[in-house]
């Protein structure tokens, strides 16, 4: 896989940087590689970072495959989920499981990714349940469809767009969830804004993100890792909530689960729309 970070580079830049390197990735599940052997060949590639690693939430010394991707979903989770949807799995958690998502739900993921999070949740919401997935790459997106396709999963759909333009209308769905992809958009704020938008009232998000603590500055996490590894491009606990807060959620809470590399964590970030508009 191609080498994919530049410091200087502009909000375009880097997001054709993010789609080329999950491109790649697809490309690599397709071709029969696992979740380990991918993580493994991430990390080989080098990010220009200075950490020799390009997997996403990985960095510094940590070790990918066992914090990472695949290992954080149950082996219930993963029985019967077609091989290439493990082997896609790229994120820092798993959010259909800190949802606490419940049948007949209407489910959003940004980021969709190779599909896993969208068919764990059509499992948990049932027949009467729909889960749309959005992503902005073409090989994801085909690998998305065919995972679906082989599970069986009719209950899904997976959208073409961006996490910062949802391709869905006002008030559509009861949760949003995502993994690890929040840490890349160039325009956080914009997210944040488009999950309020398609909530319905009381609706709520659960997330998994790497967050950095209060005290690094954004030079301070450009040095432990690049902005395609999901580094760089993390916010702070206190921006978290702060943004949250500025969009309309109540109620939210950013939780670390575990070290990414110093000072930067795995956390679940939970919060809720009101059922009526405060002033």
């Amino acid at each position: 896989m191609t080498s994919t970070s530049n410091p200087h580079a502009t909000g375009d830049q880097l997001r054709e940087q993010v789609r080329t390197r999950y491109a790649e990735a697809a490309g690599a599940v397709t071709s029969g590689a696992t979740n380990t052997e991918l993580n493994d060949a991430l990390q080989a590639t080098g990010d220009g970072g200075g950490d020799g690693t390009t997997s996403c939430c990985g960095g510094g010394d940590v070790v990918v495959d066992e914090s990472f991707g695949a290992v954080l979903y149950s082996d219930d989770d993963q029985r019967d989920l077609p091989a290439e949807t493990v082997a896609a799995s790229l994120g820092c958690g798993n959010p259909t499981a800190v949802a606490d998502l419940r049948a007949g739900e209407r489910v959003l993921d940004l980021g969709s990714g190779g599909g896993i999070d969208v068919l764990l949740s059509a499992r948990r919401v049932g027949p009467t349940g729909f889960v749309h997935g959005v992503d902005m790459t073409d090989e994801m997106l085909e690998l998305a469809r065919a995972n679906a396709a082989k599970a069986g999963a009719t209950n899904v759909e997976f959208l073409r767009g961006t996490i910062e333009d949802v391709p869905l209308t006002d008030a559509s769905v009861d949760v949003v969830i995502s993994n690890c992809v929040i840490n890349l958009s160039v325009d956080k704020p914009r997210v944040i804004s488009e999950m309020h938008r398609v909530l319905v009232p009381g609706g709520r998000i659960g997330i998994s993100d790497v967050v950095a603590e209060d005290h690094l500055t954004p030079e301070d996490r450009a040095e432990r890792g690049s902005y395609v590894g999901c580094i760089a491009g993390a916010l702070s606990r206190t921006e978290y909530v702060d943004a949250l807060t500025a969009a309309g959620f109540v109620d939210a809470e950013v939780d670390f689960t575990h070290e990414a590399v110093s000072g930067m964590h795995g956390a679940i970030i939970r919060a809720t729309k009101p059922t009526k508009a405060t002033a």
